[in-house]
């Protein structure tokens, strides 16, 4: 039993008791883990906070599973890699939640078996809740707890995967420390410092799954509670979202093209920042074909498009479309004056060479082109790994002078369409799964 104070001092008034529940038996499928621990601790108390180990839910739930490899088991239970190295991954499962090998253990098993994480672990600390409440008429907060190794941290430590009952997080923003100063970012993982405080008393290899605190009753909630699903971050959110090796990847597939964006204004240094991994991509001849022409003025934005229409008419009406015809191809809707930022790329021909010959000097500029097409590519994927939405639309290549009378651009610029930029406003659509072998061929 361990008893402590927020001060450190054990003599202290006001503290907390923490101690694991001896005298639990081998938790088999179907059983009723709230009647095995309420035998176990009949005296439970209101205002108490109860850690349960996700290992004894898992067997009372029947997640345990045949698994003659259980690398197949973790890739069943694997909706995202986010970084690998050799047989280790670290992957989002399905319960949301990032860990080494999807929360898969092949530990306090019988050989030939591993056991999975519970399906729903809110849903099972609110079923070992009520079952409490029933049998033994107490309130109490109940967690579910897993090891988690931790980024840029040695060693693990337990935290909360599920919960009812209990204030998952404590939110200190908009309050002051002890000298005033306002907290405008302190959200405190109030049921992860108790996963981690029962984990000291359970032990890895004790043979105590189950741990009670005592001397917090603030923490348990009146109701459910949020649940520790609220702990997940978003992937809006999430700043590190993306692992080692897989970055790249990760960036290149969850691109998309976003045609709807919110009024937030765009951060000027992160598209700068995306600038700078386009004009990465390779070139002929050792030049450096991009320039980015940044429209941060609504003003800009407006004068361009605006004559960009102008020039799109006049083509229309030389092409002998009807007036009613052209309104209607016009009227729309331009994602690129939805946007609250444009970024119009261009292709510059400094370095290349002049052969005299058409089919070399064809070949040359296509070279060209397609050192501007990587570069973009490379925008567009640095911008997605800024967290902004973007847009390619091909409209500036077809009034190529139009653009550069607008923009004031030399006339060896070549713009190559246009990005619409900014905060996507609602999260992307799933794209269709695409058979990489459809466009491959081996000779």
């Amino acid at each position: 039993m361990t008893e402590t104070s927020p001060s450190g001092d054990e003599s202290s008034a006001v503290g907390y008791r923490v101690w694991a529940v001896p005298g639990l038996p081998e938790v088999a499928q179907g059983d009723d883990l709230a009647k095995l621990i309420a035998a176990a601790e009949p005296g439970l108390a209101d205002g108490d906070v109860l850690l349960v180990t996700s290992k004894i839910v898992s067997k009372a739930e029947g997640r345990v599973v045949e698994a003659v490899d259980r690398e197949a088991a973790i890739d069943a239970e694997t909706v995202r890699v986010v970084a690998r190295r050799g047989a280790l991954r670290i992957v989002e499962n399905r319960q949301g939640l990032v860990m080494a090998a999807a929360g898969v253990d092949a530990s306090n098993t019988p050989s030939g078996t591993v056991l999975l994480l519970p399906e729903d672990p809110d849903a099972s600390a609110r079923a070992i809740r009520q079952g409490l409440r029933a049998a033994l008429g107490v309130d109490v907060g109940v967690i579910v707890t897993d090891t988690f190794g931790r980024p840029w941290r040695a060693g693990l430590t337990d935290v909360a995967i599920g919960a009812s009952g209990v204030h998952v997080l404590d939110d200190l923003r908009g309050g002051t420390d002890a000298y005033g100063n306002p907290l405008g970012a302190t959200v405190v993982a109030t049921a992860d410092e108790l996963a981690a405080a029962g984990d000291l008393v359970k032990g890895k290899a004790a043979g105590l799954p189950v741990a009670v605190v005592r001397g917090l009753p603030h923490m348990v909630a009146d109701d459910q509670g949020q649940g520790a699903r609220a702990m997940v971050r978003g992937a809006r959110d999430d700043m590190f979202r993306l692992g080692t090796s897989e970055a790249v990847r990760e960036a290149v597939t969850q691109r998309r093209t976003v045609r709807a964006f919110t009024d937030e204004p765009v951060d000027p240094g992160a598209v700068r920042r995306a600038v700078a991994a386009a004009v990465t991509a390779p070139a002929p001849h050792h030049t450096t074909p991009w320039r980015f022409v940044l429209l941060e003025s609504e003003e800009s934005r407006t004068r361009l498009l605006d004559a960009m229409r102008d020039a799109w008419i006049a083509d229309l009406r030389r092409d002998g479309k009807s007036e009613e015809s052209i309104t209607k191809r016009v009227g729309r809707g331009d994602v690129l004056r939805k946007a609250p930022y444009l970024a119009v790329p261009c292709l510059v021909m400094d370095g290349s060479h002049t052969y005299g010959d058409e089919r070399r000097d064809g070949a040359e500029r296509e070279m060209f082109v397609v050192a501007a097409g990587a570069g973009v590519q490379n925008f567009l994927v640095a911008l997605a790994g800024e967290r902004l939405g973007s847009a390619w639309v091909s409209s500036t290549m077809f009034c190529r002078d139009v653009v550069r009378e607008q923009l004031g651009l030399p006339r060896d610029w070549d713009p190559m369409g246009a990005v619409a930029v900014g905060h996507p406003a609602e999260e992307p659509r799933p794209r269709p799964d695409r058979d990489a072998g459809a466009f491959i061929e081996v000779r």
